[in-house]
């Protein structure tokens, strides 16, 4: 069994003021197994609404909640977030959320089973797997995910169902000895590669539920984004060993 203190929840925020509230209301009310304790790690990455406003009142409303925060001077996107979250994690184990409302906290201990049995040093949800709900969106979007998986599963000898996912975990020392370089979507193609070639690595894969978003909505993902990720997968697998 893996003795498991502290889980960091690094959440990278970019124009989300108006729902950011409801979504840090989730974390709040979820109770992680085993008594984990929660480490929130807000990054703002130069929003231009009133994200920031939101963050620190939330903070200040909540002060039973370790909240850690911190804002980019400019917009560099939100792999960059991600870099500043996870190098100021000091969890056990730290799991990436997005601050929209389209994953589920409630999930976290599905993704924190594997790693609490000893058996898992990463760990993917996967909207692609199990019987959890999922909202019907975009076609195109979904073949897109499809061939982004199989084209990085090519590359890394994995077989996995959804490397685009947001819900990744890792352990803390694992992902902070990583270089990582991507600033934008490109992240996620970035670590998958790199995570599959740490030595004697155990990555798996839960089922989650997916309650995406529309463009009108918010998403902010578009298809030059996923010519990133195709430029990604191939830099990082054949290029950047």
């Amino acid at each position: 069994m893996q003795n498991i203190k502290t889980l960091s929840i690094v959440i990278p925020a970019y124009n989300e003021g108006p729902t950011i509230h409801r979504i840090l209301d989730r974390i709040r009310n979820v109770s992680l197994t085993n008594g984990i304790e929660k480490e929130l790690i807000i990054v703002n990455d130069c929003s231009k609404d009133d994200t920031e406003e939101a963050i620190l009142r939330y903070k200040s409303e909540n002060p039973n909640l370790n909240i850690q925060y911190y804002k980019h001077a400019v917009n560099q996107g939100k792999g960059a977030a991600l870099h500043t979250g996870i190098l100021k994690a000091s969890g056990d184990f730290l799991i990436i959320q997005d601050a929209d409302l389209e994953y589920d906290p409630e999930e976290y201990n599905l993704l924190l089973a594997p790693v609490i049995r000893g058996d898992a040093d990463v760990v993917y949800g996967s909207r692609f797997m199990g019987g959890s709900p999922h909202r019907m969106l975009f076609f195109w979007h979904t073949l897109g995910n499809n061939f982004l998986t199989f084209l990085s599963n090519m590359f890394s000898n994995l077989n996995m169902t959804d490397m685009e996912t947001c819900y990744k975990m890792f352990r803390t020392s694992t992902i902070q000895n990583i270089e990582l370089k991507e600033k934008r979507f490109g992240f996620e193609p970035e670590i998958t590669a790199k995570i599959a070639r740490v030595q004697g690595i155990r990555i798996y894969e839960v089922g989650i539920s997916y309650y995406g978003r529309t463009y009108a909505e918010g998403k902010k993902i578009g298809w030059k984004d996923g010519f990133r990720a195709i430029y990604c997968i191939l830099k990082y697998n054949l290029f950047s060993r």
